[in-house]
């Protein structure tokens, strides 16, 4: 099972082997309290992908886009299939606000398709 969640929300047991998909460290938090197993940075949109979506909501299907063609080629995400393989629940991690447009969806997405996991 994968699931996200924000960084910032409580740690729960139910959460399982934890992943950190930010190319930057959450503002804010403290090693400690943030209790991850992996922080996979590399997994991440492009600095220049994410500094050029920003969030902006008009710029969503463009940015899904580009994203999914980074990952296509992206060796980082092998390192969470195996994690998949190895622990019950992966949770993957992400700071961003916006809980509607951000790169664990698309990142979520991919990696359902990737294993042939439901939605």
């Amino acid at each position: 099972m994968i699931k996200i969640k924000r960084i910032y929300e409580p740690t729960s047991k139910e959460d399982g082997f934890r992943i950190l998909i930010d190319r930057l460290w959450p503002r804010g938090m403290t090693k400690e309290n943030a209790a991850i197993q992996l922080w996979l940075k590399e997994v991440a949109p492009s600095t220049s992908l994410r500094k050029w979506f920003d969030h902006q909501p008009q710029k969503w299907e463009v940015f899904k886009k580009k994203y999914l063609e980074e990952l296509a080629s992206n060796i980082a995400v092998k390192e969470i299939i195996t994690a998949q393989e190895s622990h019950p629940v992966v949770t993957l991690l992400y700071a961003a606000h916006d809980e509607q447009y951000n790169h664990a969806l698309v990142l979520d997405g991919f990696l359902r398709r990737e294993l042939g996991l439901a939605n």
